[in-house]
Protein backbone atom coordinates (compact mmCIF):
# COMPACT_ATOMS: atom_id res chain seq x y z
CA UNK A 1 0.00 0.00 0.00
CA UNK A 2 1.30 3.50 -1.19
CA UNK A 3 1.73 5.78 1.88
CA UNK A 4 1.05 9.65 2.10
CA UNK A 5 2.08 12.36 3.82
CA UNK A 6 1.42 15.78 2.20
CA UNK A 7 -1.89 16.09 0.76
CA UNK A 8 -2.54 19.75 -1.39
CA UNK A 9 -5.86 20.09 -2.96
CA UNK A 10 -6.02 22.54 -5.81
CA UNK A 11 -9.07 24.53 -6.77
CA UNK A 12 -12.38 26.42 -6.92
CA UNK A 13 -15.81 26.33 -4.71
CA UNK A 14 -15.63 22.21 -5.11
CA UNK A 15 -12.09 21.82 -3.68
CA UNK A 16 -13.29 24.97 -1.25
CA UNK A 17 -16.42 23.14 0.13
CA UNK A 18 -18.89 25.14 -1.55
CA UNK A 19 -22.74 22.89 -1.10
CA UNK A 20 -21.29 20.97 2.04
CA UNK A 21 -21.86 23.11 4.96
CA UNK A 22 -21.67 26.68 4.84
CA UNK A 23 -19.84 29.63 5.74
CA UNK A 24 -20.61 30.08 9.30
CA UNK A 25 -20.82 26.95 10.77
CA UNK A 26 -17.88 26.22 8.28
CA UNK A 27 -17.46 23.75 4.71
CA UNK A 28 -16.12 20.77 4.95
CA UNK A 29 -16.76 19.58 0.77
CA UNK A 30 -15.00 16.11 -0.76
CA UNK A 31 -11.48 17.57 -0.30
CA UNK A 32 -11.40 17.26 3.48
CA UNK A 33 -13.66 14.24 3.43
CA UNK A 34 -10.82 12.92 1.29
CA UNK A 35 -8.10 13.95 3.61
CA UNK A 36 -10.03 11.95 6.63
CA UNK A 37 -10.32 8.71 4.22
CA UNK A 38 -6.36 9.68 3.71
CA UNK A 39 -5.47 10.06 7.50
CA UNK A 40 -7.38 7.28 8.49
CA UNK A 41 -4.40 5.08 6.68
CA UNK A 42 -1.83 7.29 6.98
CA UNK A 43 -1.82 9.15 10.80
CA UNK A 44 0.71 11.24 10.00
CA UNK A 45 -1.30 12.83 7.09
CA UNK A 46 -0.75 16.65 6.89
CA UNK A 47 -3.50 18.55 4.63
CA UNK A 48 -3.70 21.62 3.10
CA UNK A 49 -6.34 23.26 1.25
CA UNK A 50 -5.50 26.27 -1.57
CA UNK A 51 -8.97 26.14 -3.11
CA UNK A 52 -10.79 29.13 -3.57
CA UNK A 53 -14.12 30.10 -5.11
CA UNK A 54 -15.06 31.31 -8.37
CA UNK A 55 -11.01 30.89 -9.89
CA UNK A 56 -10.81 30.01 -13.17
CA UNK A 57 -8.28 27.42 -14.07
CA UNK A 58 -5.26 30.21 -14.76
CA UNK A 59 -5.82 31.78 -11.81
CA UNK A 60 -6.04 28.20 -10.07
CA UNK A 61 -2.18 27.70 -11.55
CA UNK A 62 -1.13 31.12 -10.90
CA UNK A 63 -2.38 31.60 -7.20
CA UNK A 64 -2.37 27.93 -6.34
CA UNK A 65 0.43 26.08 -8.22
CA UNK A 66 3.36 27.61 -6.71
CA UNK A 67 2.24 27.46 -3.04
CA UNK A 68 1.41 23.85 -3.66
CA UNK A 69 4.77 22.84 -4.84
CA UNK A 70 6.58 24.42 -1.91
CA UNK A 71 4.19 22.37 0.44
CA UNK A 72 5.90 19.46 -1.34
CA UNK A 73 2.94 16.81 -1.57
CA UNK A 74 3.11 13.44 -2.22
CA UNK A 75 -0.56 13.34 -3.28
CA UNK A 76 -2.76 16.14 -4.96
CA UNK A 77 -6.25 16.66 -6.36
CA UNK A 78 -6.51 19.25 -9.06
CA UNK A 79 -10.09 20.25 -10.10
CA UNK A 80 -10.36 23.23 -12.55
CA UNK A 81 -12.47 24.95 -15.46
CA UNK A 82 -15.92 24.48 -14.82
CA UNK A 83 -16.05 28.13 -14.15
CA UNK A 84 -14.61 28.76 -17.33
CA UNK A 85 -16.94 26.78 -19.00
CA UNK A 86 -19.68 28.29 -18.08
CA UNK A 87 -18.41 31.82 -19.37
CA UNK A 88 -18.43 32.59 -22.71
CA UNK A 89 -15.35 32.25 -25.17
CA UNK A 90 -14.80 29.06 -23.06
CA UNK A 91 -11.77 27.25 -25.00
CA UNK A 92 -11.48 23.59 -24.13
CA UNK A 93 -8.11 23.38 -25.48
CA UNK A 94 -6.34 26.58 -23.42
CA UNK A 95 -8.26 25.57 -20.46
CA UNK A 96 -7.03 21.80 -20.68
CA UNK A 97 -3.61 23.23 -21.47
CA UNK A 98 -3.71 25.32 -17.76
CA UNK A 99 -4.70 21.89 -16.16
CA UNK A 100 -1.61 20.23 -17.95
CA UNK A 101 0.69 22.25 -16.71
CA UNK A 102 -0.04 21.84 -13.49
CA UNK A 103 -0.21 17.86 -13.54
CA UNK A 104 3.01 18.27 -15.42
CA UNK A 105 4.70 20.55 -12.41
CA UNK A 106 2.99 18.21 -9.61
CA UNK A 107 4.37 14.84 -11.26
CA UNK A 108 7.22 15.72 -11.76
CA UNK A 109 8.14 16.29 -7.78
CA UNK A 110 6.87 12.85 -7.46
CA UNK A 111 3.36 14.01 -6.21
CA UNK A 112 0.51 11.29 -7.50
CA UNK A 113 -2.43 13.43 -8.73
CA UNK A 114 -6.22 13.03 -8.90
CA UNK A 115 -8.79 14.42 -11.36
CA UNK A 116 -12.15 14.32 -12.88
CA UNK A 117 -13.76 14.50 -15.87
CA UNK A 118 -16.88 16.50 -15.92
CA UNK A 119 -20.71 15.18 -16.03
CA UNK A 120 -23.17 16.16 -18.76
CA UNK A 121 -24.43 19.55 -17.32
CA UNK A 122 -27.67 19.47 -19.62
CA UNK A 123 -29.10 16.61 -17.48
CA UNK A 124 -28.24 18.75 -14.69
CA UNK A 125 -29.75 22.21 -15.62
CA UNK A 126 -31.30 21.51 -18.76
CA UNK A 127 -30.81 25.47 -19.42
CA UNK A 128 -26.97 24.15 -20.28
CA UNK A 129 -27.63 21.67 -23.09
CA UNK A 130 -26.11 23.84 -25.58
CA UNK A 131 -22.87 23.36 -23.27
CA UNK A 132 -22.68 19.38 -23.48
CA UNK A 133 -20.25 19.66 -26.71
CA UNK A 134 -17.86 21.91 -24.34
CA UNK A 135 -18.40 19.23 -21.70
CA UNK A 136 -17.50 16.49 -24.19
CA UNK A 137 -14.54 18.29 -26.29
CA UNK A 138 -13.16 19.52 -22.77
CA UNK A 139 -13.39 15.80 -20.87
CA UNK A 140 -11.54 14.52 -23.90
CA UNK A 141 -8.43 16.73 -23.30
CA UNK A 142 -8.41 16.09 -19.85
CA UNK A 143 -8.31 12.43 -20.56
CA UNK A 144 -5.60 12.73 -22.68
CA UNK A 145 -3.27 15.18 -20.12
CA UNK A 146 -3.97 12.85 -17.88
CA UNK A 147 -2.50 10.12 -19.57
CA UNK A 148 0.41 12.00 -20.75
CA UNK A 149 1.34 12.63 -17.16
CA UNK A 150 -0.12 9.22 -15.56
CA UNK A 151 -2.64 11.42 -13.57
CA UNK A 152 -5.34 9.47 -11.63
CA UNK A 153 -8.47 10.03 -13.35
CA UNK A 154 -11.73 9.68 -12.22
CA UNK A 155 -14.11 9.68 -15.18
CA UNK A 156 -17.59 11.07 -14.10
CA UNK A 157 -19.34 11.72 -17.87
CA UNK A 158 -21.90 9.20 -18.56
CA UNK A 159 -22.68 7.94 -14.63
CA UNK A 160 -25.87 7.89 -13.65
CA UNK A 161 -25.34 9.20 -10.28
CA UNK A 162 -23.39 11.93 -11.28
CA UNK A 163 -26.23 13.76 -13.18
CA UNK A 164 -28.95 13.02 -10.10
CA UNK A 165 -30.30 16.12 -8.73
CA UNK A 166 -29.60 14.31 -5.20
CA UNK A 167 -26.40 15.09 -6.07
CA UNK A 168 -25.77 18.77 -6.52
CA UNK A 169 -27.13 21.84 -4.27
CA UNK A 170 -29.80 23.86 -5.43
CA UNK A 171 -27.77 26.11 -7.23
CA UNK A 172 -26.34 23.11 -9.53
CA UNK A 173 -22.42 24.08 -10.09
CA UNK A 174 -21.68 22.96 -5.98
CA UNK A 175 -22.49 18.83 -5.29
CA UNK A 176 -24.45 18.61 -2.11
CA UNK A 177 -23.28 17.04 1.07
CA UNK A 178 -23.85 13.50 -0.82
CA UNK A 179 -22.63 14.29 -4.14
CA UNK A 180 -18.96 15.77 -2.04
CA UNK A 181 -19.31 12.33 -0.43
CA UNK A 182 -19.26 10.46 -3.60
CA UNK A 183 -16.49 12.47 -5.05
CA UNK A 184 -14.32 11.74 -2.39
CA UNK A 185 -15.18 8.12 -2.61
CA UNK A 186 -14.25 7.85 -5.82
CA UNK A 187 -11.17 9.82 -5.61
CA UNK A 188 -9.95 7.31 -2.83
CA UNK A 189 -10.89 4.49 -4.73
CA UNK A 190 -8.67 6.16 -7.60
CA UNK A 191 -5.87 6.12 -4.90
CA UNK A 192 -6.40 2.43 -3.36
CA UNK A 193 -6.76 3.31 -0.45
CA UNK A 194 -7.88 0.07 2.12
CA UNK A 195 -11.42 -0.07 2.08
CA UNK A 196 -12.21 1.85 -0.75
CA UNK A 197 -14.65 0.38 -3.19
CA UNK A 198 -16.68 1.21 -6.12
CA UNK A 199 -19.74 1.53 -4.42
CA UNK A 200 -19.31 5.56 -5.37
CA UNK A 201 -20.72 4.55 -9.02
CA UNK A 202 -24.12 3.22 -8.04
CA UNK A 203 -27.20 5.34 -8.87
CA UNK A 204 -29.74 6.24 -6.76
CA UNK A 205 -32.47 4.57 -5.92
CA UNK A 206 -35.45 5.76 -8.42
CA UNK A 207 -37.49 8.95 -8.08
CA UNK A 208 -41.02 9.08 -8.80
CA UNK A 209 -41.05 11.58 -12.13
CA UNK A 210 -41.94 15.07 -10.82
CA UNK A 211 -45.28 16.55 -13.05
CA UNK A 212 -44.36 19.36 -15.53
CA UNK A 213 -45.55 22.06 -13.65
CA UNK A 214 -43.45 21.13 -10.89
CA UNK A 215 -40.19 21.08 -13.36
CA UNK A 216 -41.61 24.58 -14.96
CA UNK A 217 -41.38 26.03 -11.36
CA UNK A 218 -37.98 24.88 -10.67
CA UNK A 219 -36.45 25.90 -13.57
CA UNK A 220 -37.79 29.51 -12.99
CA UNK A 221 -36.75 29.38 -9.47
CA UNK A 222 -33.51 28.75 -10.45
CA UNK A 223 -33.52 31.36 -13.07
CA UNK A 224 -34.06 34.28 -10.36
CA UNK A 225 -32.33 32.43 -7.79
CA UNK A 226 -29.39 31.56 -9.20
CA UNK A 227 -28.80 32.12 -12.89
CA UNK A 228 -29.36 35.64 -12.58
CA UNK A 229 -27.24 36.84 -9.90
CA UNK A 230 -24.58 34.92 -11.49
CA UNK A 231 -25.07 36.63 -14.80
CA UNK A 232 -25.04 40.10 -12.33
CA UNK A 233 -21.92 39.27 -11.17
CA UNK A 234 -20.37 38.68 -14.28
CA UNK A 235 -21.59 42.19 -16.39
CA UNK A 236 -19.95 44.02 -13.18
CA UNK A 237 -16.76 42.14 -13.36
CA UNK A 238 -17.39 40.28 -10.17
CA UNK A 239 -16.71 36.84 -8.69
CA UNK A 240 -17.85 35.07 -5.76
CA UNK A 241 -14.27 34.90 -4.90
CA UNK A 242 -13.41 38.14 -4.46
CA UNK A 243 -11.45 39.15 -1.54
CA UNK A 244 -11.12 35.55 -0.15
CA UNK A 245 -8.42 33.52 0.34
CA UNK A 246 -7.79 29.66 0.80
CA UNK A 247 -9.33 28.28 4.00
CA UNK A 248 -6.76 26.28 4.98
CA UNK A 249 -3.64 27.00 3.42
CA UNK A 250 -0.59 25.86 5.43
CA UNK A 251 -0.26 21.81 6.27
CA UNK A 252 -1.84 20.38 9.22
CA UNK A 253 -2.86 17.16 10.91
CA UNK A 254 -6.79 16.23 10.09
CA UNK A 255 -9.13 15.54 12.70
CA UNK A 256 -10.83 12.62 12.10
CA UNK A 257 -14.67 13.24 12.35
Amino acid sequence: MTTYHRYVALGDSQTEGLGDGDDVRGLRGFADRLAEMLAAANPDLLYANLGVRGRLAAQVRDEQLEAALALRPDVATVMAGVNDLIRPGFDAAVVAGVLEEMFAALTATGARVVTVTYPDIGKIAPMARRLVPLVIDFNERIRAACARHDVILVDTFGLEFATDARMWSADRIHASPEGHARIAAALAYGLRLPRSDDAWMAPLPALPRPPVWRVAATELRWVAGFAGPWIGRRLRGRSSGDGRTAKRPELGPVTLS
